[in-house]
């Protein structure tokens, strides 16, 4: 449990920096070795998803 948990978390933190597009080819190569697919795909939706309602957030703010 704590090894798929800790997976999944550095699943986000891999995730994190491919949105900002900071990321060394060394560290890229080890994670593509150490984390599962399946962890990547629901990382990358969680990503989206807050990434999307920050935006709605942001214009609606700025719209108020």
């Amino acid at each position: 449990m704590t090894e798929s948990r800790n997976t999944f978390l550095r699943s986000m933190r891999t995730v994190a920096w491919a949105f900002l597009g900071l990321r060394k080819r060394s560290g890229h190569d080890d994670d593509l070795s150490h984390l599962r697919p399946s962890h990547l795909i629901a990382a990358g939706l969680i990503g989206g998803a807050v990434f999307v309602l920050l935006l709605i957030l942001a214009v609606r703010l700025a719209t108020a």
